[in-house]
């Protein structure tokens, strides 16, 4: 079998099926990540949402036993939005972050691997293969780093020169003995923005998060937040793009090469005043399609909540009003009762202390003691 020319028969191919870079390595043990991942659980930086086992992210002959090589994949997503709506002090908007708007990638990418993985069987019958995207066992940055598709930057993202780091990555494991591309030069120097704007400080270091101070983690948690984050979520309902914006790397780089990717603008940005009393139902079928809606609207309505708080926006209180009284979900209340207080207006008083005389939630009792301790020095 030629295997390079199969190799640049797959890369042809993958571009007529929409795939905007790929790259190969070998599946050897990923050494430097495996160190770097002990130590992240050893300071209790990861988010828990990763495979916990760090072999399985490590060693791909543990998931594919005849691993030979790993196929990495990237597409490129917009990074701005056409005809944006405004917020406005009527109707405030929240917002998703740019890898949640149009169709959820993992979908998108599954599709591209999949015609991959049908092609290569078409050339190779006796191919054995795994694709994964995103929640698989490996860690596509280090997949994604070591087949040449980009270096990982200080911001944890893959930055490649063509898309900046506005790409979604995916990888396939096979049994096949492609030749390694070789890895990028890391490009970020000694510009240190990403670290130095975080709003939580969640960039440690270059290239080090503590994945339970990142916003983009903090906005997927459905309990309530440290009052220390609430202030610097502002109208973020899911993710957050701030160390990607401020990159040089991804300056002027906008690429609208997917149709599917393309955001919904009322669905990315969307009125926050709406979120608060949609049904599941109405969840599902508005936002089901996008990858922000994974964790139910449970946590985007608290997040909608805490960018009605950030706005300061006197208009939202019947609304926070009827959460807190009639609300199932003590996040919810109590959410909307440290709301009230942070909007502050008097009105907010009587509703706090209609709420307290009525709660049975020592959690929902708190917050709404914080909203009348808010309320309370306004008055003074």
């Amino acid at each position: 079998m030629n295997y390079k020319q199969l190799k640049e028969e797959i890369i042809a191919y993958s571009q007529t099926i929409g795939i905007d870079k790929i790259g190969f390595t070998t599946a050897s043990v990923f050494d430097g990540l495996k160190a770097r991942l002990i130590t992240q659980q050893q300071l209790g930086y990861q988010s828990g949402f990763e495979e916990s086992d760090i072999t399985k992210r490590t060693e791909p002959e543990v998931l594919l036993p005849q691993a030979k090589s790993i196929i990495a994949i990237a597409l490129a997503y917009p990074s701005k939005m056409k005809n944006p709506p405004k917020s406005t002090k009527e109707d405030r908007r929240g917002i998703f972050c740019r890898a949640s708007w149009g169709q959820d990638y993992h979908h998108i990418l599954r599709d591209r691997l999949q015609k991959l993985e049908a092609f290569i069987l078409e050339k190779v019958p006796s191919a054995h293969m795994k694709s994964m995207v995103d929640t698989g066992e490996l860690s596509d940055r280090a997949v994604a780093e070591r087949a040449g598709i980009g270096w990982s930057g200080k911001n944890c993202s893959i930055i490649t020169p063509e898309f900046g780091s506005y790409v979604y990555l995916g990888e396939m494991i096979t049994n096949i003995p492609f030749e390694p591309d070789t890895p990028m030069e890391d490009r970020c120097g000694s510009c240190n923005k990403c670290v130095e704007v975080c709003p939580t400080n969640a960039l440690v270091q270059g290239g080090q998060l503590d994945s339970n101070k990142c916003i983009a983690f903090l906005t997927q948690t459905k309990g309530f937040l440290a009052d220390e984050y609430r202030v610097k979520i502002g109208n973020r309902l899911y993710g957050c793009d701030t160390c990607q914006t401020v990159c040089p790397e991804n300056k002027g780089k906008d690429f609208h090469l997917h149709e599917e990717m393309e955001p919904d603008p009322e669905i990315a940005k969307p009125k926050l005043k709406s979120l608060l009393h949609i049904s599941n139902k109405e969840f599902k079928e508005k936002y089901g399609s996008i990858s922000g809606s994974w964790r139910g609207k449970k946590p985007i309505q608290r997040n909608a909540i805490i960018g009605l708080a950030h706005f300061k926006d006197e208009s939202a209180i019947p609304d926070l009003e009827k959460l807190i009284m009639e609300d199932p979900r003590p996040v919810i209340r109590g959410t909307a009762a440290w709301a009230i207080g942070k909007i502050g207006q008097a009105e907010g008083m009587a509703i706090l202390e209609k709420a307290s005389a009525k709660e049975k939630d020592e959690e929902v009792q708190q917050e709404i003691n914080k909203g009348i301790s808010m309320l309370a020095k306004l008055e003074r």
